[in-house]
């Protein structure tokens, strides 16, 4: 069987293992500049020429690399609609927490339009107020870029995938996660709002912190998004406008091509992730959470989830990816480390203590790695091959594109 692998494949010898292999209906791929245009000319709410004037200041923040959004051709369109010069727009870099984009991956990102943007500094930032906390808790303040604060009118690209917490991502968190500040990601991310219940993958109604998000983006913007949302085969749809509309319209297309129905249970899984969330062990990860706390987890408790993944940027480079690192590695178990992180955390380690719920059930293997040492020094194990995480004969589920899979149960019940 040839499994994704970064940007190619890696040949693997599945003939001695019951395999079943968890495939989305997908959809058809669109064709990304003309399905763009068409959001831009039917958006939900206003059309971009009426939300902004010639002599306007407009913000334009985007995806980072990170994130397979069509940055260049999406950011394209918007300058072609935009009714100001090219000299009143600003790119902002929607990092987060993650490191900065290098000149030459910009260029590769934006393409013509890479002059015009710079990298976001969570350390820079503006307070535009504050935002009433899940079930009516404390004020959460919300920072943002100054270009986003100091803008007549706010834009962001996005792409709508599935998301751990989100339980899908686009819309306003572009801007106020990608260029916010630690303050609201260390709330979003801390351990009171990730236990919640309406937490989780997959699902944006009655989610706290999606709503969280959606305050937030009341506030500080964006005022107008285009969004993209993606299948294995590709992008398959766009959409335009009002932030939440756009998230909830791209959001039925994702459900509808990503869900997949697992019957029964097995005593592995292998989860696959292409680039380019193959680049760290941070982002990499998220291979194995979403099969263990997506909808539906359909491996056998101890039983092992093998990630193959080369990540050559080992835990990766960003300010939360360094966090992610130190937690794992200083911890003597899951277990551990769980109960250690409900105490609260630093923003971006977060993904530790994702992590370490899931490894509390199952054991994840990373195989086929540029960074052995790194993985079995993280609470996982590092493997040459993916036969060496299975056992002769196990009933093994195969998810060839882990972060555009919906696993959920035949009845679609969550767990």
């Amino acid at each position: 069987m040839r499994l994704p692998y970064g940007d190619g494949r890696l040949d693997v010898d599945l003939d001695d293992y019951d395999v079943t292999v968890a495939t989305p209906t997908g959809g058809d791929p669109v064709d990304v500049p003309t399905a763009t245009e068409a959001a831009l000319d039917d958006p939900h709410g206003p059309r971009l020429s009426a939300l902004a004037d010639p002599d306007d200041e407009v913000t334009v923040v985007v995806t980072d690399v990170t994130r397979d959004t069509p940055d260049d051709v999406l950011l394209a369109a918007l300058l072609d609609r935009l009714p100001v010069p090219r000299s009143n727009v600003t790119v902002v870099l929607g990092l987060g927490l993650h490191r900065p984009m290098t000149d030459a991956e910009v260029r590769e990102g934006l393409g013509e339009n890479a002059d015009l943007a710079v990298n976001h500094d969570p350390d820079d930032v503006v307070r535009v107020g504050a935002v009433e906390g899940a079930g009516g808790g404390d004020p959460v303040p919300i920072d943002v870029h100054p270009a986003v604060v100091e803008a007549d009118l706010v834009v962001s690209t996005g792409m709508v995938e599935p998301h751990q917490y989100a339980g899908f991502s686009g819309g306003a968190k572009t801007v106020v996660i990608g260029s916010g500040s630690e303050s609201l990601i260390r709330y979003t991310h801390g351990p009171e709002l990730l236990s919640l219940p309406g937490v989780r993958l997959g699902r944006i109604d009655d989610n706290p912190f999606r709503e969280t998000l959606d305050r937030a983006g009341d506030l500080a913007g964006p005022d107008f998004c285009v969004n993209v949302t993606a299948a294995p085969e590709g992008i398959i749809g766009v959409s335009a406008g009002r932030p939440r509309d756009v998230v909830r319209d791209l959001t039925a297309t994702g459900l509808d091509a990503l869900s997949v129905a697992v019957d029964g249970t097995f005593d592995a899984a292998i989860t696959c992730v292409p680039a380019p969330k193959d680049a760290n062990l941070y982002q990499a990860s998220r291979a194995a959470t979403y099969c263990c706390l997506g909808p539906h987890n359909p491996v056998e408790a101890g039983g092992p989830v093998v990630v193959p993944a080369r990540i050559p940027e080992g835990a990766g480079e960003g300010t939360g990816e360094r966090r992610f690192h130190e937690r794992l590695r200083g911890a003597s178990s899951a277990d551990a480390l769980y109960e250690e992180m409900r105490d609260g955390y630093e923003p971006g380690a977060q993904r530790a203590f994702v992590l370490a719920r899931a490894l509390r059930r199952n054991p994840v293997h990373v195989t086929n790695t540029d960074h052995p040492d790194l993985v079995d020094d993280c609470l996982m194990t590092a493997h040459e091959n993916v036969t060496d995480a299975l056992a002769p004969g196990s009933r093994v589920l195969v998810v060839p594109d882990a972060l555009h899979t919906l696993l959920t149960a035949p009845t679609g019940d969550e767990q």
